[in-house]
């Protein structure tokens, strides 16, 4: 008996019966979903381990009593994703060096590294420091912080977030990305990516609370492990270390190269801006564990009566942090029962929805990705081999944390102008009676932080749900209360053994939002028209390139 087998009967014991068609979300059936998902049965979900294998047989189980066809690879209901692991050890090495004086490092206190590169060690060999300021090429935006410099060979220092983030009226860079909303030139993914385009060998980035938006302690909570998608070798990422310097560090490095760098901050603002070489080098040798991790994506379908190759799809991810060492009340499984159980479990209530109704026009799919907490990669996996081709994708619904306070007058736009999916969300939010709210903190760019995001940058227009991206109007409480629930939630239990089931849940509110991308699918599901990304969108030119193949 094959263990993803043994796993689905699992279901029999735990899951939902299958329920008569209903014309409302059923709070209900999410509560039991997340008390399942979020048991120790499943030990914390992590990818590659028993609790992945026991989650994936749950989820067949589940999308076959509710009556949905698979639609993996080869008429399965997963689609792999290998995953390479890999996590640094204690440096033998770890230094920069000005003129032949050296300045050893602290691993954890003054800078933090990991590497995606397959090797059992990461060495970089006196390699000259470049600061690149933001490191932003935007012609789009008009903006290049390179101006042709060669990095091969180098390591890339950047500043965290948008070259406009600090920027004032009058600076260059003042409402060219955003102002204090983020934009994916702003994301440290986006600067790795950038450094290894440029042939980089390494890249820090100067550790900013305020411009990442959280302290030195999460920099250094994945303990020098790091995930990333099996590649072939020529694919491969060029840097042989990545990561941040704290920005005291930072500090001394600039001044030990006669560069202020305060007032660096200042210049990378202007479009003249060039980048310094430092004149210092960064040497590293660090022993490296790796191996490969299988994972799998789970996906299904209701195949559309008129246009089958035109899709909607909804995705949650399965996976959560697995075990850690005990909390203060002995548990040990970081289960993500809102985080995201909860979404998984609305994921079921729209397909069951769905398929009480007439078949719809347009296929809709349901996505339960692997390996968000490790960095989307479930979602960029699938998003690079597509089973639904992203020109014919029609849109992304995103369920990532609800807020479990109980109703609420408003609902959280997040990612402000991107889309107009988001004037469709306006319009069915105040058929439920309720107003949008823009999210609290777009400086975070929780935006670029979810599973959506990888079908965003292939151009498929999206909608996120995240009940953290602000404080919800709650019929109880106003927002206050809402703000209380955000704080209480990202300051205790946010990727903490703490998120678990509680029965202080009230999940009116969540019921609300998954009722609201039921609608909001529904309508698309149902017709011939195509949501557009708006203009000064970064995932406009993508969508627009393949308008053909939607005529």
């Amino acid at each position: 008996m094959s263990r993803h087998l043994a796993a689905t009967l699992l279901f029999a014991a735990t899951a939902v019966a299958p329920v008569a068609a209903q014309p409302a979300i059923d709070a209900a059936n999410l509560e039991q979903t997340v008390r399942t998902l979020a048991s120790d049965q499943f030990q914390g979900r992590a990818p590659g381990t028993a609790g992945e294998d026991r989650t994936i047989g749950y989820l067949i189980g589940r999308l076959q009593a509710l009556g949905l066809e698979p639609a993996g690879i080869d008429g399965g209901w997963t689609q792999p994703v290998p995953l390479l692991r890999t996590r640094v050890g204690t440096p033998t090495m770890l230094a920069f060096d000005r003129g032949g004086s050296a300045t050893p490092l602290a691993l954890g206190t003054d800078i933090y590294v990991s590497t995606l590169q397959p090797k059992d060690r990461a060495v970089i060999d006196k390699a000259p420091l470049v600061f690149v300021g933001y490191g932003v090429t935007a012609p789009e935006r008009g903006w290049d912080d390179f101006k042709g410099q060669d990095l091969k060979g180098k390591v890339a220092v950047f500043l965290i977030n948008d070259p406009d983030f600090l920027a004032a009226r009058g600076e260059d860079a003042f409402g060219k990305f955003g102002g204090r909303t983020m934009t994916y030139y702003g994301r440290w993914t986006y600067k790795f990516e950038e450094a290894a385009r440029r042939g980089a060998v390494g890249a820090l980035i100067v550790h900013d609370a305020d411009g990442v938006g959280y302290g030195w302690n999460v920099v250094n909570s994945p303990a020098g492990e790091n995930y990333g998608l099996v590649k072939p070798p020529e694919q491969v990422t060029s840097l042989a270390l990545q990561g941040w310097i704290s920005g005291e560090t930072a500090t001394r490095l600039f001044a030990n190269a006669g560069q202020d760098l305060a007032k660096l901050r200042v210049a990378a603002r202007r479009e003249d801006f060039r980048p310094i070489d430092l004149g210092t080098s960064f040497s590293a040798a660090i022993p490296v564990t790796h191996d490969v991790v299988q994972s799998q994506n789970v996906l299904a379908k209701i195949p559309g009566a008129k246009r089958p190759d035109e899709a909607v799809i909804y995705g949650a991810h399965w996976d959560a942090y697995g075990e850690g060492a005990p909390d203060e009340k002995g548990r040990i499984y970081r289960a993500g029962a809102n985080d995201d159980a909860l979404g998984v479990a609305g994921l079921f209530e729209i397909a069951r929805l769905f398929k009480a109704a007439p078949a719809p026009d347009r296929t809709i799919a349901f996505a339960f990705w692997t390996a968000e907490e490790r960095g989307l990669l479930g979602s960029e996996a699938y998003a690079a081999n597509p089973i639904f081709p992203a020109e014919k994708t029609v849109a992304n619904f995103g369920l990532d944390i609800l807020q479990t306070a109980g109703r609420a007058k408003d609902v959280v736009l997040v990612g402000k102008g991107q889309g107009t999916l988001e004037d469709d969300l306006v319009r069915v939010a105040r058929a439920q009676g309720r107003t949008v709210s823009v999210e609290s903190l777009p400086e975070r760019g929780l935006f670029f932080r979810a599973d959506h995001f990888s079908l965003a940058k292939r151009g498929v227009p999206v909608l996120l749900m995240m009940g953290i991206a602000g404080a919800s109007d709650l019929v109880e409480g106003g927002k206050p209360a809402g703000q209380a629930w955000v704080d209480a939630y990202t300051g205790k239990c946010y990727h903490q053994a703490c998120d678990a089931w509680d029965e202080s849940w009230n999940l009116d509110g969540a019921v609300q939002d998954i009722d609201l991308f039921y609608r909001l699918g529904d309508e698309l599901a149902r017709s011939a028209r195509w949501p557009e990304w708006k203009p000064g969108s970064e995932f406009k030119a993508i969508r627009d390139a393949s308008a053909a193949a939607r005529e």
